[in-house]
């Protein structure tokens, strides 16, 4: 009413998310969640936002100011959050503004504990998320701080060693929470970042990947457009550029993909794509990996480099429109090329990548189309008119798209996504969508044997309901089809068929929710102003009676056939198993929507039909029962006075009657008739509260008679009859869903239900029923309560005491009555009073709960306060009959209850959520928006909004009471059944997360049970105490808390647990649960913050958060006082978390003896340099130790000193001016160059070493940053006083030989045969100690490296190869001298090692040199280089250790880069000569090397030529040498030769040879290199199959004349490939279309078979993918090369062979029917007009001699294949004498006539 008023006052209703005049609140709120405004407390609302607003602005400003981020901030911030859900963003623009900015520093604290990041962030993000309220004038955020953070944790330089533990969460949450911020990055932001990370740009190293990230995720697009010179205009031409140049599908042009689509749909209109759509289209096409051709290439890469969809969906979505309609002709050539990959028959892994493409689309355009036409303008971009859609664009789309999505419709992976996408289609054209649904769907309403069908069909079409149904302009006729589909989908419901069941009743009930379901012919005779369509409704509607009623006797009918007795057996379980229940669901929630939506008339008959069922049947009680049961609830629930006085009346008598008698009382069985009423009866009695009142002595009486019946089915049938009389009473509901306001009783003249077809409720004006209690019922709820609920109680306190025997039936039934009571009143009984726990966590800030109204004023609070009601009766039954585990479980049902039962259940609304969700969108329009849902689910909306609130009980204040029933459920969980521990753990763990840090209360009870020193623990306690511990997936997890006084108390007790006698290792359930809190522990343990310092930018926001008026509450600003205490707590926190941390290294290391079984790293990650506990090396041996003492090692490295450095001066070239990636003079000098290597001390101190490959590549980073000489570096060599206490304990450890050689013996032996790897850990440690300790220990290694190398086992060489990697790495910062001594002592180990390579090891050798030599400077490592090239092939040791060094020097190069053009010439000028290579195994080592020598020779934009060898010059001196294979014209065998073949070989071998290696460097290119083959490369094609790319079409015509039929073969093949991976690129070349077209029509007619077959395969194929079409004078052509005449057959001798060569008229003739027959195999799944005759014409030439007749059978075969599905339909292209010859042709010939 207030509501009515208030519009009433205002004139206009406001717009949702409006602003109305700022009020006596003085702020108008940002954007508030309508909903709130519709509950029936809704004035109440205002005050108490405000107040909690208010409470948290300023506690969360006082708790930053006095630094205290825990518990403090952490609390504060979550209320926020919670405020957030409930009241949407209800503050201030400014207060907005603030949140942010606290937040935004909050966040990017740099020594932040990750969890509290986390939780801020995701804060922070729900903050930013809708981007509309505030503009870039609102709020400006710097970039940097998140770079920071990205940097810092997403690539951390201490992960991989244990030092930090990061969970797997943080990268998504990074990513979104940089996206969140992105729009507000400031101008120049752009500039920055470009600066930042484009000198990363080097297309060889990891870098370039890192780069392309961050681009991706940072550079801000929605820049308004006079920015644009300042935002996309830096860059975009230059990533475009390389985007179009990169062909292999590198890890990071997918994130350029991404880039762009967010550029695009950020600016639609200012960028011009024309010029890229091609080759944006055939990307796509690639991406989409389909299988292609007759060989059926797949391309395997990695599918995981693939474009994402979604992205390239909004790209394309992004590019449409405009004056010019190239992306929609390209969508279109898109779709006819895939179209046949739709097909139901075809299936495979690409499927899912083409639904999605099926679904994205149309939702895609939908939400454009939003945007430009219906939603609000907010400061973002808008669409300049130029290039909005229009109509003709959307209409054009839908026709491109509709055909494959219904052939998607029945795909093999279910029609979901077929019909999400005509759901959207028909939103935007349903003229188009809606009819050739329906013609599909009329069909399989009729058949019956394809139920796959039916169900497809039935639900496309509840998607596209709503359009069908409301009509509209374009598609008047769309409503008269919906009563013919009821009526035919009521066969649907069928007890036999499940799905198909399930599919219908949610068909039903989707159709009823948005019609009433009113009969209107009589309006028929009173109006003449119907349109024609009205008038066929009207008289339609007439249906109406019949249908409700038809489908009850459909749904008795399923009832009656599944009854207890006829499904099962007497034995069986009598619950209902899942299918039943679900069925259950479906049928009562679509028989309550028809009855809501029914007319009065209708109503009253179905009504009469319902009580007469369920009163001349009796039910059982289990699922026939419940099933008419659920009927009559709905039918009562509709109008409750009509149908409770039909049916509390008889039920009561009923019952009445058959208790008369007391012996009933006691029956252990009760009569079914009984139990039957009494379902009946406490189903019907959840309705309208108010309407019961009428009958409440009647209901009375009967809770009397039957509430204490023996029978356990009778009293729990009579406990839910008082569970729902309380929860009618108590709880808060809307009375009815209908689809208009007020309902359908009017009489025809004032109202036209036809008018309200799929109308949309209208937010404003919804006219909610709700049920709110009166006095009179609350009191009734009391009166029961004291009738039922004390007696009970009184009874179980008594038992408990022992002043009263009780069997154990007797305290299940009070238990139960107890329970029912509970759940039916939990809204109106108060929470629990009691004393708070205090002391718990010290904190300077209030930490008090918000009281949420929920509509009651609770009342008297006698029930559960006064007495101490579960443990009395827990410690009886404990005691006396702990076997009794149904009275267990219920007591453990009834403290989860009064902990945090409100009126309704945490998983009930989840799920309620959940089905909203769906609903919503499977009814939703996108297109309009603004919440035009359907009344019900706007209503329900408002219900869960309600209901939120009831739930949300964060913070609450942990009371005496809590702390008691929490100790109960600790008992239960550890008492001795597994059944009740289970269900007590759950709820104790619900608990735990409900009250405030009540975790610290309950540790030290649980830890109790692991005392190694008690003696009384049972095994089942010990089990109990630990899965305690071990917490559920989703709840608290004791053992983990992210607090140092909760670890230290927990991880050394569960240490020595281990020496409990309660342990047992036999029992390996115990075992296991070891296993698992390891395992917890290790994979939750996120590293814990040490220091929580806040910073002073962050405490400036806060106080001027705690000064923000509107809404504020009258609290003193801090004193200086206060301020320095807190910062002083601050510092003892700081100091406590560090001495906590160093307590937890020590007691941990003293109980490792102990725990060896299962100590993890942990225990040793020394967060804070605590090594010094080090000493205790016992556990050496343990592998977990080296990673530790690696990281020890990483922790102790001292700070080496940097300088800037100007790279233009040193190179004496100026910058230069534009961007010139590759070698420049000005980065020349990182090139290894043998003349000026530095061989001497002075050389070498004066050098500049540079060590990371990328840096100079694209461009100098804006501040180079390189080592400082070496007398400004820490000191070398020193002696151990010079040490600090940690690194003396290592550095004895190491000098000392004995247990140098016990560490070498282990790292040497075999961990598992064949499957060691080189192993990164222990390379860190060894790098770590020559790293610190420099040359301190070669003496002491260097005889174990000279034994180790000669010995050629595998794990011998890889211990050394990890060993050498590491000193090579560790030497980084020796002194020249120190470094010249390494490698005389390195380079003969090296040379011994190589030359005992074998096939275990070579490997573990590749990732020595490679590990060594990554991002080093090569002038560094010119020893080693000059090692490596001496002589790879020199032949001793025979092919295998050729092949192996050539590996080794590839690893070492490879990581080189682009730095050693001089080496990579060296080493090309030595293998040349050896291509010839006899052995195969250096081949094609050789050819990979190629690869790599070549690698560096890219064609990327903004590219200098580089001085590494060209492929140009190199192909051209390899075509020499090919000489003597080209002039000859013959096959080029693959000869097998004596390997080693004696004397010379000619030169036609060697030439072969040669070939095969040239051949394996091009494959491994192929799949490396970043661009497609150079020109050069081509020439060699003519050799491998004479066959080039789209660049030149004159080899194609040459290879067409070619001799070998093998080359005029294998180019079809490519042309299949390749035409269809470049369709777009070649369709916008004329001439080349006709080229190809001439070329396969042209090798049609070759004398070899094979090539004619392959021709006519490929020219289907370019038919069905619409690359060529079937024009007329194609077909004329083939016809004519039919009608070719054949010469007379002569006779032959009979001696004589036939002549083996087919006469010209043969082929000419072949070659018109395989033309005609790949004609008709280009259209496998329909008829076009044109085939039938085609199929004459191929019929006439059966008698044809070979291989004519046996290409017709095929041809004809093939299409009966094809065609035989759908038979019915394509029939009716023939005629019947066509229809004839067919049959005759396809109906094999009988074989006995």
């Amino acid at each position: 009413k207030a509501l009515a008023e208030r519009n009433a006052r205002v004139g206009e209703p406001p717009e949702p998310g409006g602003r109305p005049e700022p009020g006596p609140r003085g702020f108008v709120p940002q954007k508030e969640i309508v909903y709130n405004k519709l509950l029936p407390y809704a004035e109440r609302l205002d005050a108490e936002s405000d107040l909690q607003l208010a409470q948290i602005k300023c506690n969360l400003g006082r708790a930053v100011q006095l630094q205290e981020l825990w518990p403090g901030g952490l609390f504060w911030t979550r209320k926020l959050s919670t405020y957030i859900r409930l009241y949407g963003r209800k503050f201030s623009k400014e207060d907005h503004v603030l949140f942010i900015k606290l937040l935004y520093e909050l966040v990017s604290i740099p020594k932040l504990e990750i969890s509290m990041m986390q939780g801020f962030a995701r804060l922070l993000i729900n903050l930013l998320k809708k981007k509309e309220l505030l503009s870039r004038d609102d709020l400006e955020l710097p970039w940097r701080p998140l770079y920071d953070m990205v940097e810092r944790i997403l690539y951390s330089k201490t992960e991989h060693l244990g030092l930090n533990w990061f969970p797997n969460s943080v990268e998504n949450i990074l990513k979104t929470l940089v996206k969140s911020c992105r729009p507000y990055f400031p101008a120049d932001a752009t500039a920055e970042m470009l600066e930042e990370w484009r000198p990363l740009m080097c297309p060889f190293d990891v870098t370039m990947q890192k780069a392309i990230t961050y681009f991706e995720i940072f550079l801000p697009t929605s820049l308004p457009p006079e920015l644009h010179h300042k935002g996309f205009k830096l860059w975009f031409d230059e990533l475009i550029g390389l985007w179009v140049s990169v062909q292999n599908l590198p890890q990071w042009e997918g994130q350029l993909v991404n880039l762009f689509a967010r550029l695009a749909t950020d600016n639609i209109g200012y960028i011009d794509w024309d010029p890229y759509v091609p080759k944006i289209f055939t990307r796509i096409l690639r991406s989409l990996n389909l299988p292609v051709g007759s060989s059926q290439v797949l391309v395997p890469r990695f599918l995981t480099n693939a474009y994402d969809i979604g992205h390239a969906v909004i790209w394309i979505t992004a590019m449409m429109g405009g004056p010019s309609k190239l992306v929609q002709k390209h969508l279109a050539g898109l779709f006819n090329s895939i179209t046949s990959f739709y097909h139901p028959s075809n299936n495979g892994r690409w499927l899912n990548k083409l639904m999605k493409l099926l679904q994205r689309l149309p939702n895609s355009i939908v939400r454009r189309l939003h945007r430009e036409r219906y939603k609000k303008p907010s400061w973002l971009t808008p669409v300049p008119d130029s290039h909005k859609l229009t109509d003709q664009d959307v209409t054009d789309f839908v026709q491109c798209i509709i055909q494959p999505v219904l052939l998607a419709m029945f795909s093999k992976t279910g029609s979901l996504e077929a019909a999400q996408a005509l759901q959207n289609l028909a939103l935007m054209r349903p003229e188009l969508v809606i009819p050739p649904v329906l013609e599909r769907t009329y069909p399989a309403l009729e058949t019956l044997t394809e139920p796959h069908q039916l169900t497809a069909t039935l639900s496309c079409v509840i998607g596209v309901a709503r359009s069908l149904v409301s009509g509209g302009r374009w598609f008047p006729e769309g409503p008269t089809h919906m009563l013919p589909l009821l009526m035919r989908a009521l066969p649907g419901v069928d007890p036999n068929d499940f799905s198909k069941c399930m599919i219908t009743f949610q068909f039903i009930a989707t159709f009823s929710t948005l019609v009433p379901l009113v009969d209107c012919s009589s309006v028929l005779q009173e109006r003449n102003d119907l349109t024609e369509v009205e008038r066929e409704l009207c008289s339609a509607t007439a249906e109406f009676e019949d249908f409700v009623l038809q489908f009850m006797d459909r749904c008795f009918g399923l009832i009656e056939s599944s009854t207890l007795e006829q499904t099962r057996e007497e034995t069986e379980t009598e619950k209902m198993t899942h299918l039943e229940s679900l069925v259950e669901l479906g049928l009562s929630s679509t028989f309550s929507t028809i009855l809501t939506q029914c007319s009065k008339e209708i109503f009253m008959v179905a009504l009469q039909k319902v009580f007469n069922f369920s009163t001349s049947h009796i039910f059982e009680t289990r699922v026939a029962g419940r099933m008419v049961a659920d009927m009559c609830r709905a039918a009562v629930k509709c109008c409750p006075e009509e149908s409770l006085k039909l049916f509390v009346p008889h039920c009561c008598s009923v019952i009445t009657q058959l208790t008369m008698n007391d012996d009933v009382l006691n029956d252990e069985e009760l009569d079914k008739e009984l139990l039957w009423n009494l379902q009946l009866l406490s189903e019907i009695t959840r309705v309208d509260g108010r309407k019961l009142l009428l009958y409440r002595e009647q209901l009375v009486k009967i809770l009397q008679r039957t509430l204490h019946l023996t029978c356990k089915q009778g009293y729990t049938l009579s406990c839910n009859l008082l569970h729902h009389l309380l929860r009618s009473t108590t709880l808060i509901y809307p009375t009815e869903y209908c689809s208009v306001p007020g309902g359908f009783d009017k009489p025809p003249s004032e109202y036209f239900p036809i008018k309200d077809w799929g109308k949309p409720g209208d937010l404003w004006n919804l006219g909610i029923q709700w049920h709110v209690p009166s006095l009179e019922e609350v009191s009734f709820a009391f009166y029961l309560l004291d009738s039922f609920l004390q007696p009970e109680l009184i009874k179980l306190q008594h038992c408990g005491d022992g002043k009263l025997e009780m069997s154990r039936d007797d305290i299940l039934q009070s238990l139960t009555i107890v329970h029912n009571c509970l759940i039916g009143s939990g809204n109106l009984l108060p929470p629990l009073k009691g004393e708070p726990v205090t002391n718990l966590v010290p904190s300077m800030v209030s930490l008090e709960e918000t009281k949420l109204y929920t509509g009651l004023e609770y009342g008297i609070s006698k029930y559960f306060n006064q007495n101490p009601f579960p443990s009395p009766i827990i410690d009886h039954i404990l005691d006396n009959s702990e076997d009794d585990t149904k009275s267990l479980f219920l007591i453990i049902k009834i403290i989860g209850d009064l902990l945090q039962f409100q009126g309704s259940h945490k998983h009930e609304f989840d799920s309620r959520w959940k089905s909203f969700n769906l609903v919503k969108k499977s009814m939703e329009n996108r297109l309009h928006g603004k919440k035009q849902h359907i009344r019900a689910l706007l209503i329900d909306r408002v219900m869960l909004q309600h209901e939120l609130r009831t739930l949300t009980v964060e913070g609450c204040e942990y009371k005496k009471i809590h702390q008691d029933m929490i100790r109960d459920l600790l008992r239960l969980s550890t008492s001795s059944y597994s059944q009740v521990r289970n269900k007590a753990q759950q709820t104790f763990f619900a608990a735990l997360g409900a009250y405030n840090f009540c975790c610290r209360d309950i540790i030290p009870l649980v830890l109790e049970f692991l005392r190694p020193d008690r003696q009384d623990v049972t095994q089942q306690q010990f089990k109990g105490a630990l899965y305690c511990l071990l917490g559920n997936h989703s709840g608290v997890c004791l053992a983990n808390l992210h607090d140092w006084d909760c670890i230290v108390q927990t991880w050394p007790a569960i240490v020595s647990s281990g020496l409990s006698q309660a342990m047992s290792l036999e029992k390996p359930s115990i075992v296991r649960l070891f296993d698992d809190l390891a395992e917890k522990i290790h994979r939750q343990y996120e590293t814990i913050g040490l220091d929580f310092t806040i910073p002073k930018s962050c405490v400036e926001i806060a106080e001027l958060l705690q000064q923000s008026k509107n809404p504020s509450i009258n609290q003193i600003l801090l004193s200086p006082e206060k301020i320095k205490e807190g910062i002083k707590r601050q510092q003892e926190k700081n100091a406590d978390a560090l001495r906590n941390y160093e307590n937890l290294v020590d007691t941990l290391l003293d109980g490792s003896d102990l725990a060896l079984t299962w100590l993890k790293t942990e225990s040793i990650s020394p967060l804070s340099r605590a090594s010094n506990q080090l000493s205790d090396l016992n556990f050496f041996y343990n592998c977990m130790a080296i990673s530790a003492v690696a990281g020890i090692l990483k922790q102790l490295k001292r700070t080496h000193k940097k300088l800037t450095i100007n790279p233009c001066e040193i190179s004496g070239y100026p910058k230069p001016t534009q961007i010139i990636a590759g070698d420049r003079p000005d980065n020349h000098w990182l090139h290894y160059d043998s003349k000026t290597l530095p061989r001497t001390k002075k050389e070498w101190d004066s050098s500049c070493f540079v060590e990371k490959t990328h840096w100079g590549y694209y461009t100098w980073p804006k501040n180079m940053v390189v080592y400082a000489g070496v007398e400004e570096q820490p000191k070398l060599g020193r002696s151990r006083e010079d040490m600090t206490e940690a690194e003396q304990i290592i550095f004895d450890h190491f000098s000392d030989p004995k247990f140098v050689e016990q560490l070498i013996t282990f790292l040497s032996l075999e961990d598992r045969k064949g499957k060691d790897k080189f192993n990164p850990r222990r390379f860190c440690l060894f790098k770590g100690i020559f790293r610190n300790f420099d040359d301190a220990f070669l003496p002491v290694l260097k005889p174990h490296l000279e034994r180790l190398v000669a010995d050629s086992h595998e794990s011998t060489q890889r211990c050394v190869a990890e060993i050498i990697a590491g000193l090579i790495r560790g030497s980084k910062h020796w002194t020249f001298e120190k470094v010249e001594k390494l490698w005389e002592l390195l380079c003969p180990l090296l040379r011994t090692a190589l030359s005992n390579i074998t096939v275990e090891t070579y490997n573990d050798w590749g990732a020595c040199i490679a590990t060594s030599c990554e991002s080093r400077d090569p002038r560094k490592l010119h020893w080693l280089f000059e090692l490596l090239l001496e002589s790879p092939l020199s032949g001793e040791g025979g092919s295998f250790v050729d092949a192996c060094r050539l590996y080794v020097l590839q690893g070492g190069l490879a990581q080189q880069e682009w730095r050693v053009p001089e080496l990579l010439h060296r080493l090309l000028k030595y293998l040349e000569p050896k291509l010839t290579q006899v052995y195969k195994n250096v081949r094609e080592r050789i050819g990979s090397v190629l690869t790599y020598i070549f690698m560096i020779d890219v064609s990327l934009p903004n590219t200098a030529p580089t001085t590494s060898p060209h492929v140009p010059e190199f192909t051209a001196r390899i075509l020499e040498k090919l000489k003597p294979l080209m002039d000859v014209d013959e096959e080029i065998q693959n000869h097998v030769m004596e390997e080693n073949g004696i004397g010379e070989e000619d030169e036609r071998t060697q030439g072969i040879k040669l070939l095969k290696t040239i051949l394996k460097w091009l494959m491994a290119s192929a799949g490396r290199s970043f661009s497609t083959a150079v020109t050069e490369q081509l020439q060699l094609l003519p050799l491998f199959f004479k066959v080039s790319t789209a660049l030149s079409f004159i080899s194609h015509s040459q290879t067409a004349r070619s001799s070998s039929w093998h080359a005029r073969y294998t180019i079809l093949t490519y042309l299949q490939t390749m035409v269809f991976y470049n369709l777009f690129i070649f369709l916008n070349n004329e001439d080349a279309v006709k080229d190809i077209r001439w070329l396969v029509i042209s090798l049609l007619e070759d004398e070899q078979l094979e090539v004619r077959e392959m021709a006519a395969t490929t020219l289907s194929g370019l038919l069905q993918c619409n690359f060529l079409t079937m024009d007329s004078p194609m077909q004329i052509h083939f016809e004519q090369l039919c009608k070719t005449k054949l010469p007379k057959k002569r006779k032959r001798d009979p001696g004589s062979v036939g002549d083996t060569i087919p006469s010209a008229e043969l082929v000419k003739r072949h070659a018109g029917v395989l033309g005609l027959g790949a004609c008709v195999l280009s259209s496998p799944y329909d008829v076009p007009t044109w085939m039938p005759q085609l199929l004459m014409n191929l019929s006439a030439h059966l008698n044809d001699p070979q291989p004519i007749e046996m290409t017709v059978k095929k041809t004809l075969s093939n299409f009966r294949r094809t065609h035989h599905d759908n038979w019915q339909e394509h029939k009716q292209q023939f005629t019947d004498d066509q229809l004839l010859v067919l049959t005759d042709l396809l109906v094999s010939p009988c074989y006995y006539a």
